[in-house]
C-alpha cells in the first residue's frame, strides 16, 4: 500500500449502524512519515511557541476581509473564497485561495457562533465532508446552535488542490510493489517514489513549500476572524487533532471549544509514529481476525494465528500471480492493493463483513474484486480511473511537516526487523512505505515538538483504544501535554469515536460543544 491516510466516517446509533461512508486521510501524515534525525531527549525539549496576541499590521488585509457567501449547488450551503498569504513570513509575495462552505445554525436556541470541522488527511476535504456528513449528521442540537463551517486546507481539494500524477499513472503507482524481493524490485519501488515527488514538484512548486501545518493552522485564525467568531469553537479527527493543536499552542487565548477526537502525538519523531501505527493495525487485524474466526464464512478456519498466517501467505501468492478483478481498465490484484484493501477495513469494523466476503471470493474463488473495491475507496479512486487530490496532499503535507523517516532502501532494510515484530502481517510494507518522503523535491520545514498551549480554554483529547491509524497512546500523550487538555476514552474498535454508536461519547462531546462542560478526569466510555 502507499501513504497511510486517515479516515472519515458517518454517525451511527446503537439501533442503526451504517457503514463508514466517506474517506477523509489516512496516510503517512504524520501517519506514515519521516523521522527526525534528532534524539527523542531533544525533541521532548522542543514546545511550540504561540504567537504574539497583536495581529500584524501587515496581516491585517486577511484579517479584516469580509467574505461573500453565494450558493454551493448544494441545498442549505453556502460558500466563498477566503484569501490567505501564500507565505505569512512575506504576506506580500503573493496570496492563497482557499475555498470555505457553511450551513447555518437551524435553531432552535441562541446561536453560539461558528463550529469548524476537519475530517483529517491531511488532504481530506473538509468541505466534501461538511457537505457530505458533518452539516446534516451531525447531532441535531449541535447543529441548532451553530453555524457549520468548513474550509479546505490550502494545497487541498477546493483550495487550490496539488497534483502529481494522472489516473493511469496513479494506477501504475498504487500497484507498485511495496515489499521489494531483490535489487531490481527495489529499484522499481524507488523510481515509483520518485516519479510521485517529481510530478508533485512540477505541478505546484511554489505552493508546495507553503502547505504547512503550522501556515494551515494560521489559516484557521484568518477564517475565525472574518467569520467574526471571537474563539475558534473546532472538532478535528485524527490529522484533524494535529491541525486543531497546533492552532491551540499558536493561539492560546483565542481557544473555544476544541475537540480533538483520534488523537496524535506532535511530539514524536516520525520514524516512532511509524512504528506505532503499524503496531496499531496489527492490534486493529487481530481485533478482526477473531471475530473472523466466528462466522462461517470467514476465509481461515481455525485460530485467530492461523488467520494472520493464512492472510500472510496469501499476500506472498498473490506478489508472484496477481489474480483476476474484471476491472474495465484491466487490473488486477496483486500484493500492494490486496494489502491496501485490508488496510482500508481496519478503520472501522463495520467494514468487517465486507472484508470477510471480498477475501473469502479472493482466496477461494480467485476473485480479486472485493478486495480491489476496498483499495479503491481508501485511495478514492472512481470508477472512470478518476483519483482525488487527497494521496497527493496527503504526501505534500507530511513531508513538509517532518523529515523523512529513513533516506535509502538500506535504512529501511535495517529497520524491517522492528517493522515486522510490530506487526507480522504488514510490517513489511509498512516499512518500505516509510520511504515515501526521502526523495521529495521540498526540504522539511517542521519538526517533532511538543503543544502545551499554556492559557488556553479546555480541550477535549479523545482516544480509542484499538485504533489502528492513531493509537491510544497518542492521545494519553497529547492530552497530558496540553496545559489544559482532558482525555476522554472509548472503549472500542475503529478510528475516532464521535459518532461511533456510543450514546456515552456522544453525549459526552456534545455537552461539551453546548455548555463547555468538560468530563471528569479519565472518563471511560464504551
Amino acid at each position: 500500500m502507499r501513504l497511510r491516510r486517515t479516515r472519515t466516517r458517518t454517525f451511527r446509533t446503537p439501533a442503526r449502524t451504517s457503514p463508514a461512508a466517506l474517506i477523509a486521510s489516512l496516510a503517512s501524515a504524520a501517519l506514515l512519515l519521516g523521522g527526525c534525525s534528532a534524539p527523542a531527549a531533544d525533541v521532548a525539549r522542543t514546545q511550540l511557541v504561540a504567537l504574539p496576541k497583536a495581529t500584524p499590521a501587515e496581516l491585517s488585509s486577511y484579517y479584516g476581509q469580509k467574505l461573500r457567501w453565494r450558493s454551493c449547488g448544494v441545498p442549505g450551503f453556502e460558500c466563498s473564497t477566503m484569501r490567505a498569504p501564500l507565505d505569512y513570513a512575506k504576506p506580500g509575495a503573493g496570496d492563497v485561495r482557499l475555498a470555505v462552505a457553511r450551513k447555518k445554525a437551524t435553531g432552535p436556541g441562541k446561536r453560539l457562533g461558528s463550529l469548524l470541522v476537519n475530517p483529517g488527511g491531511p488532504g481530506g476535504s473538509a468541505i466534501g465532508y461538511l457537505q457530505q456528513y458533518a452539516g446534516i449528521g451531525y447531532p441535531a442540537e449541535v447543529r441548532a446552535r451553530y453555524d457549520m463551517v468548513a474550509v479546505d486546507p490550502r494545497g487541498v481539494a477546493r483550495s487550490e488542490p496539488v497534483e502529481c500524477l494522472d489516473g493511469r499513472e496513479m494506477d501504475a503507482y498504487t500497484q507498485t510493489d511495496m515489499t521489494p524481493d531483490d535489487q531490481k524490485e527495489t529499484d522499481t519501488l524507488v523510481a515509483a517514489y520518485k516519479r510521485f515527488a517529481e510530478g508533485c514538484g512540477a505541478d505546484a512548486p511554489k505552493l508546495l513549500r507553503h502547505v504547512s501545518t503550522v501556515e494551515a493552522a494560521r489559516d484557521m485564525d484568518v477564517l475565525r476572524a472574518a467569520l467574526g467568531d471571537p474563539k475558534l469553537t473546532y472538532v478535528g479527527a485524527s490529522y484533524g487533532t494535529f491541525l486543531g493543536a497546533t492552532y491551540a499552542g499558536l493561539f492560546p487565548d483565542r481557544v473555544g471549544r476544541l475537540v480533538l477526537d483520534g488523537a496524535m502525538d506532535p511530539s514524536l519523531t516520525a520514524r516512532q509514529m511509524n512504528l506505532d501505527q503499524t503496531a496499531g493495525f496489527e492490534t486493529a487485524f487481530q481485533s478482526f481476525a477473531k471475530d473472523c474466526v466466528r462466522h462461517t464464512d470467514c476465509f481461515m478456519s481455525g485460530g485467530p494465528a492461523k488467520v494472520g498466517s493464512g492472510l500472510k501467505a496469501f499476500f506472498r501468492r498473490l506478489d508472484a500471480h496477481p489474480i483476476p478483478t474484471g476491472d474495465a481498465d484491466g487490473r488486477k490484484l496483486g500484493e500492494a492493493l490486496a494489502t491496501t484493501g485490508v488496510i482500508a477495513a481496519m478503520y472501522d469494523e463495520s467494514s468487517w463483513e465486507q472484508l470477510r466476503e471480498a477475501l473469502s471470493a479472493a482466496i477461494r474463488e480467485n476473485d480479486g474484486s472485493g478486495l480491489l473495491v476496498l483499495a479503491d475507496s481508501y485511495y478514492e479512486r472512481d470508477s472512470k480511473g478518476r483519483y482525488a487530490n487527497l494521496m497527493f496532499a496527503n504526501a505534500a503535507v507530511n513531508c513538509l511537516d517532518l523529515p523523512p523517516a529513513y533516506s535509502t532502501p538500506d535504512e529501511i532494510r535495517a529497520a524491517l526487523p522492528a517493522f515486522e515484530k510490530a506487526s507480522p502481517v504488514f510490517g513489511e510494507g509498512m516499512g518500505w512505505a516509510s520511504l515515501n518522503c526521502a526523495y521529495w523535491p521540498v526540504r522539511a520545514t517542521g519538526a517533532p515538538h511538543r503543544i502545551t498551549a499554556e492559557g488556553s480554554a479546555p480541550i477535549l483529547v479523545v482516544g480509542t483504544l484499538r485504533d489502528p491509524a492513531t493509537p491510544y497512546r497518542w492521545a494519553q500523550a497529547l492530552a497530558a501535554q496540553l496545559s489544559a487538555g482532558r482525555l476522554l476514552t472509548y472503549d472500542g474498535d475503529g478510528h475516532t469515536a464521535y459518532g461511533r454508536g456510543s450514546s456515552c461519547i456522544d453525549s459526552t462531546i456534545n455537552t461539551y460543544l453546548l455548555r463547555g462542560t468538560v468530563p471528569p478526569t479519565d472518563k471511560r466510555c464504551s
